[in-house]
Formats: structure tokens, sequence, C-alpha cells
């Protein structure tokens, strides 16, 4: 979807998702230690529907769409 109607997406040959010149700003009143909650997947999901979740979100990342800020 996204390479289908990267116009939409993007401007020019910016990298899909990541538009320089367009930022937010997220702020999260949760603090450490985390609640449970928070904690846990927030659906259980099969090992085949996992290594699916995994390619489509390596895929997001190829094309810099989304990027890997590490964990907690």
């Amino acid at each position: 979807m996204l390479r289908k109607n990267r116009p939409e997406f993007s401007i020019g040959e910016e990298p899909l998702g990541n538009i320089k010149g367009h930022g937010i700003e997220l702020y999260l009143d949760v603090e450490r230690p985390y609640p449970p909650m928070l904690r846990r997947p927030a659906y259980p999901a099969s090992l085949e529907t996992r290594k699916e979740i995994e390619k489509q979100i390596n895929e997001l990342l190829d094309m810099d769409v989304i990027r890997n800020i590490g964990h907690n």
C-alpha cells in the first residue's frame, strides 16, 4: 500500500515516513516501573502470525517508514 501510494506518504525522493522538516512531539505520562499491562504483548499471537508481523516490521524498517530506537 505504501509503495503503491507513495505520493501520499512522501515528498519527492524523501524516504517514506521520514519527511524532513515535519516532526511531532510525543509525551508519555507513564513512568517506570511500567505497569504490568504495558510490559506484556497486547494480544497473543501464533508463531505463524508472529513471523508475519516480524516480516512486515522489517519491510517498514527497510523502507525507512519506521526506525528502531531500541527497547526499555
